[in-house]
């Protein structure tokens, strides 16, 4: 887990702003904590809890929120805010809220003391209120009992001076503290996940009737200050190539930018001979009848294949994908350059906050590049050297945000449900070589098949992401009265908020009968269909 660097804070983030900072510490729900904080509509950013302290100059949070993370605040190496970083809380007025790993950094930084627990507590466990009157929980609260999510080994044995326990485990390890007077905070447990049940309310407490901050942040107001920024970025005479992938992030993109620059964007489509079945035809039709964008569709199937031909390492999969788009986008912008007699200087990309965050660094994890969980073709796969200059106006955003900011810039509904689709296409679905044999033919048709079922049961809006996979196992079958050795199949299909999470969905067993029964009948080749139920964590979406 990482998380964007300071250097991409909006202007919006600025001074007098009601902007709460996320630092990050390592936590698998950092993320989950800068979702919930923007859904009680204020602006949250997550920024690495170990930047240096000046890449936060300028910045005046109203509130700081110290993320949990693996670490125990004892190990060497453990990550810690950057010195000085009290002080400029203080001198910015925040009130910072420690999160378990963070409550217990930030006692130990106070001068208190963390040891290791006789009883580690992880999972739900109940706290009592124990403070007659607590700003975290309110007053009248006392003796009060909720179920929260706990994750540590460590525990608090001494409070800093004028910290005041308000709320213990039914076990009796410190569970929340304040020093109202310094306006510091700190819960043992997680608010913001779903196990928490009442956390969103103590969460809205700490930001409404601890800090004082107003809900104003609107996605209207996002629009805004992004077609402001690219007017700022590209000159007036200026021209920019933005890459559609015909899902919805990229479409989104092109729109917001095409209403900052008019028709100084020109768009490209590629086929990168990885696509879904008809996926260039229908995508084409849909940029041209409801979209009203001016797309050129480079057809270079041929040129990633041959590229991509005996390559089987998934990283070295997207990174020869990254590498392809880059000199096709290239390619785009010389032959642009001789008909407008001007060379463009940018490129769009529908990178998302997520796709930012786990392709950075895990605080604490002693490197200066990530451990990374899969590089993103958007932003792992490009080469140093490239020309042009990069254009993420949607950086800072989760999926469903994009979903919101699309709805206001008009993009028709039925293109902003769509399921999402990797950067790198099938090849992420065809484990090993995308090239050998059909593979890529049989998963279309599969895939097809399956998503195709989903929305004749009405259960598309319902799920996150669903697709199928090949896999490069072969196994014996009986079909038409004779033995096969044929192709095994993958289905998954998941439910989530943003895809940093998520879960598996359940179908009926009907569905199921007659999904496999469709596939194994009419895709010749496939004899044997396994379904994918797993959540992410361990998982992740993408079986590569």
């Amino acid at each position: 887990m990482g998380s964007a660097s300071a250097s991409s804070l909006p202007a919006s983030a600025g001074a007098g702003e009601n902007l709460v900072l996320i630092l990050d510490f390592g936590s698998q729900y950092t993320h989950l904590i800068t979702r919930r904080v923007r859904q009680l509509g204020v602006l949250s950013l997550c920024v690495s809890g170990t930047a240096p302290l000046a890449s936060l100059a300028g910045l005046r949070p109203r509130a700081v929120v110290l993320s949990g993370g693996p670490h125990s605040v004892h190990a060497s190496g453990a990550p810690t805010f950057p010195e000085g970083f009290l002080e400029f809380a203080a001198g910015a007025g925040a009130h910072v809220l420690g999160v378990c790993y963070g409550m217990q950094l930030l006692v130990q930084s106070l001068g208190g003391a963390v040891e290791a627990g006789e009883k580690q507590e992880y999972g739900k466990m109940e706290v009592e209120v124990t403070a007659r009157s607590s700003a975290l929980y309110g007053e009248g609260e006392v003796g009060k009992r909720q179920t929260v999510w706990m994750s540590h080994g460590d525990e608090v044995v001494r409070l800093p001076e004028g910290f005041e326990v308000v709320a213990r485990s039914v076990q009796g390890a410190v569970a929340a503290v304040e020093n109202r007077e310094k306006r510091f905070y700190g819960l043992q447990y997680h608010p913001e996940v779903t196990h928490s049940p009442q956390g969103m309310e103590t969460l809205r407490r700490f930001l409404f009737d601890v800090c004082g901050i107003k809900a104003d942040w609107k996605m209207q107001d996002v629009l805004d200050e992004e077609i402001r920024t690219i007017q700022s970025m590209v000159g007036p005479d200026e021209h920019v190539i933005c890459a559609l992938s015909g899902g919805v992030d990229s479409t989104v993109a092109a729109t917001l930018v095409h209403k900052a620059i008019g028709d100084r964007l020109h768009c490209v489509f590629v086929d990168n001979g990885l696509l879904r079945y008809n996926e260039r035809e229908r995508v084409m039709l849909t940029f041209e009848s409801d979209l009203h964008l001016p797309v050129t569709c480079v057809d270079a199937s041929e040129q990633f294949l041959s590229k991509l031909k005996g390559v089987k390492d998934p990283e070295m999969k997207r990174k020869i994908i990254g590498r392809e788009f880059i000199a096709v986008f290239d390619d785009f912008a010389h032959k642009l350059e001789q008909k407008i007699g001007k060379r463009p200087g940018y490129l769009v990309q529908g990178t998302l906050y997520p796709d930012v965050i786990e392709s950075c660094p895990p605080p604490g994890s002693g490197r200066t590049h990530s451990h990374t969980i899969k590089s993103h073709h958007n932003v792992g796969g490009l080469p140093k050297d490239m020309k042009l200059k990069l254009i993420e106006p949607l950086k800072l955003l989760f999926k469903d945000e994009v979903r919101k900011l699309g709805s206001i810039l008009n993009v028709p509904e039925s293109f902003l449900k769509r399921h999402p689709f990797p950067g790198p296409g099938l090849a992420v679905r065809v484990l090993g070589d995308v090239t050998e044999g059909n593979a890529l033919e049989v998963l279309r048709q599969v895939d097809e098949i399956f998503v195709q079922a989903i929305k004749d049961a009405g259960l598309y809006d319902i799920i996150w992401q669903a697709f199928a996979v090949f896999l490069p196992v072969q196994t014996v079958g009986v079909q038409g009265d004779q033995r096969t050795h044929s192709n095994a199949v993958a289905l998954r299909a998941i439910t989530s908020e943003d895809g940093m999470t998520a879960d598996w969905y359940y179908f009926e067993r009907e569905f199921l009968v007659d999904v496999v029964n469709k596939i194994c009948n009419n895709v010749r080749g496939v004899n044997r269909v396994v379904q994918d139920i797993t959540q992410k964590p361990p998982a992740t979406v993408e079986w590569e």
